[in-house]
């Protein structure tokens, strides 16, 4: 007969948390900013909150009360295993005694970021503000505008989005998105 000590690891668990560590490339700090003109799904307002996922990871910001436009500048960090699966945002409508409402969702990829970092690994050497790509918006993603990757006055290489919403009859998100490297990630 075996015995399981609740809250221990299996033995799956800890061969999946080894694999992931075995291919993680880095991780991403997905800054979410800003909601624009946000549908109204209270009486007449919102409080809205994002639910960033990629694979089976899952984030969110904290809930803003009252307002369709709100400022989150909150910071959610995935981990990057394969950057070929698109991160997905949702925006929900909290509410207290029934099911948060959806006002939205939108999807994009992160496989140009992580080209661009492959490409520009000397940093120290480009002037801060050069713009390394520009994603068009187009048919096949969710961008308002063009989408600049550029280098920051800080030295790192920065990518903001301002991503229309699907399935809502209004809104718009604005993130941002920053590498962290950290010592033991697969190098590019």
């Amino acid at each position: 007969m075996h015995s399981l000590i609740e809250g221990a690891p299996r033995a799956a668990d800890l061969e999946s948390s080894e694999s992931v560590m075995d291919n993680l490339m880095g991780l991403l700090r997905v800054h979410v900013k800003r909601g624009v003109n946000l549908a109204v799904r209270d009486v007449r307002s919102s409080d809205p909150y994002v639910v960033v996922k990629m694979g089976n990871q899952r984030l969110k910001t904290r809930i803003v009360k009252k307002d369709v436009n709100p400022e989150w500048n909150d910071d959610l960090t995935l981990s990057i295993t394969d950057p070929d699966i698109p991160v997905s945002l949702t925006v929900y409508d909290h509410d207290t005694f029934s099911k948060d409402d959806k006002m939205g969702d939108s999807e994009f990829e992160v496989r140009s970021f992580i080209e661009a970092l492959k490409t520009y690994t000397n940093l120290e050497e480009i002037p801060s503000g050069t713009v390394i790509s520009r994603l068009k918006p187009g048919i096949d993603n969710c961008l308002v505008d063009e989408s600049a990757i550029y280098v920051n006055n800080e030295g790192k290489i920065i990518q903001d989005l301002f991503l229309r919403l699907r399935n809502v009859e209004c809104g718009e998100v604005e993130i941002q998105l920053q590498w962290i490297h950290y010592p033991g990630s697969k190098t590019f």
